[in-house]
């Protein structure tokens, strides 16, 4: 897999645009899988969470997708308003599927934290069927199912209204949602979401030494995990 990643831009409306960075998969074990994903509220797609995820699951042959959002890419760190996080997002899975590179690919969506969210927002929002046929599955690395310490402050009414396969990497040490808060949340959707848990993982899935995985350990076997369930699809 080429270490660099071709720069793309994306035109999100007549004022605005965004920088995406493509991925291309490993030729051998190609999956025809494109995997969008958006960063989390407070680093950009050049995050090292973001590359490591993107380089490992070209790596396993899906080709990757990230971008920036509109605030992220003018440089402001206050994010932009629902509507206007999930226009971008939906430019971008629009620029993924138009790609002469990516033709006929079917695309997961996801991301960390706020990515995640926006991209189950896009996927249950009044737009969904634009993009219903083509997208397979969601992957969330970190759901952000609450603020911290808000605990009732929920982000779960529209998850009901997807009815695509969802991922849940969670961390069990997770300040915004554990996954034994999550799961009562999604026990009865269809198709039935599965959730990834990381030992003793935080929101970025870093681990206390006492549970016995490297950070490397945790983020293969994350990665294993998504490249299993999105084959599965």
């Amino acid at each position: 897999m080429p270490d660099e990643a071709e720069n793309l831009t994306v035109q999100v409306n007549d004022k605005e645009a965004v920088t995406a960075l493509l991925y291309a998969a490993d030729k051998k074990n190609r999956a025809g899988v494109t995997v969008v994903l958006g960063h989390g509220a407070g680093a950009s797609q050049a995050s090292g969470f973001m590359r490591m995820y993107a380089k490992g699951l070209a790596a396993r042959g899906f080709d990757v997708m990230t971008f920036n959002f509109v605030y992220m890419e003018q440089g402001r760190s206050v994010p932009d308003q629902k509507h206007k996080l999930e226009g971008c997002f939906e430019r971008v899975i629009e620029t993924a599927l138009k790609q002469k590179k990516l033709k006929n690919n079917r695309v997961v969506i996801g991301g960390k934290s706020m990515g995640g969210r926006i991209a189950s927002q896009v996927m249950a929002g009044e737009d969904r069927e634009t993009f219903a046929s083509d997208v397979v599955g969601l992957v969330f690395l970190g759901y952000p199912l609450h603020p911290p310490g808000q605990s009732t402050k929920l982000r779960v009414e529209h998850l009901e209204h997807i009815k695509k396969p969802m991922l849940f990497v969670q961390g069990t040490r997770d300040a915004l949602g554990s996954p034994d808060e999550i799961r009562p949340w999604i026990k009865n959707l269809r198709p039935a979401p599965k959730i990834h848990e990381i030992e003793g993982g935080d929101h970025s899935f870093k681990a206390p030494k006492k549970f016995g995985l490297s950070p490397d350990q945790i983020f293969e076997t994350s990665m294993d995990e998504i490249d299993r369930w999105i084959r599965s699809l």
